[in-house]
């Protein structure tokens, strides 16, 4: 597994054509910060393939892709996942989100994908990553990126996040404006559609809820022509997750619920063979997985193999 500084990458399963969009791929947050509850000797006995994708052996920080995925799936176009947006006001999440610029529109167009063009988004979760290019402001007025598109909502998050959630104040301030500014106008436009448990996108998709990281985090399941995947959105947030499912990241919010989707997950992907293909992984970003003993352990990586 090397570093692959291409950006826009695809990748046919069945009769789904998949884009891989990366904003970027970088040094994040300390290991001990990020997935506090994986040893330092997890990631020492397993920085040889870790590094330079995941892990930065010599700072001891985790390496991560902010990316989204673009399905070409019976006609139409869907927008997995929306990145951070673009110099965005986000208090206490410098520098990887706070006021920092994006050009993901330009990324999205080299793939040959306009705002317009865009049927669905979906969120796979209500976080700073995942819904910030939702909205872009037009005149100081937060509008709907992707104006043609109904906006798949998990129920639960928007209950947890929105305006409807009594102890709403007790949230995190930055949570509070990521909804009030990428979530909201969504509704307004009436562009949102909330779902919960289990929603068929079309023949070949659906979005399924796999709530711990966030009350309504959920992953999106393909099957085309006997190929599988499972975008799996914030389940897992490193390979090491893989090898030690038990240990969450600092940001799941219900942890023994975020394991017991964690592994229902990975038990899914190695008995039926679905490529896992995770919000934040870099390299070659989708690999398959094994059952070994009682656990888990990595297979083939998959490459996409196209750049346009």
């Amino acid at each position: 597994m090397t570093n692959n500084d291409k950006r826009v990458q695809t990748i046919m399963l069945g009769d789904v054509e998949i884009i891989r969009v990366v904003e970027w791929h970088e040094p994040f947050l300390p290991a001990s910060v990020f997935l506090p509850e994986v040893g330092a000797g997890t990631w020492a006995e397993n920085k040889d393939w870790l590094a330079p994708d995941h892990f930065e052996p010599d700072s001891g920080r985790t390496v991560v892709a902010l990316q989204s995925w673009v399905l070409r799936s019976d006609g139409r176009t869907i927008l997995i996942d929306t990145g951070a947006g673009s110099d965005r006001e986000r208090p206490g999440m410098a520098p990887y989100f706070h006021r920092r610029p994006s050009d993901f529109l330009d990324v999205l167009a080299s793939a040959g994908v306009r705002p317009g063009d865009v049927d669905v988004v979906v969120n796979t979760h209500l976080h700073v990553d995942h819904v910030g290019w939702n909205t872009t402001d037009e005149g100081g007025q937060w509008v709907p990126t992707f104006p043609n598109a109904q906006y798949l909502i998990p129920g639960a998050d928007d209950a947890y996040y929105g305006p409807d959630n009594a102890r709403r104040q007790e949230l995190a301030e930055v949570d509070r404006m990521i909804y009030d500014d990428s979530v909201a106008p969504v509704h307004q436009a009436g562009q949102a559609l909330l779902w919960d448990g289990l929603h068929r996108i079309d023949a070949h998709l659906t979005v399924e809820s796999a709530p711990g990281h966030t009350p309504g985090a959920s992953v999106v399941r393909l099957a085309s022509g006997g190929d599988r995947a499972v975008f799996a959105g914030d389940t897992l947030h490193s390979p090491v997750q893989i090898l030690a499912p038990c240990c969450n990241s600092g940001s799941c919010l219900d942890p023994a619920q975020a394991v017991a989707s964690r592994r229902r997950i990975l038990e899914r992907a190695a008995d039926e063979r679905e490529l896992l293909i995770p919000a934040h992984f870099g390299g070659a970003g989708a690999l398959e997985v094994r059952r070994e003993g009682g656990g888990f352990t990595l297979g083939p990586w998959a490459a996409f193999d196209q750049t346009r």
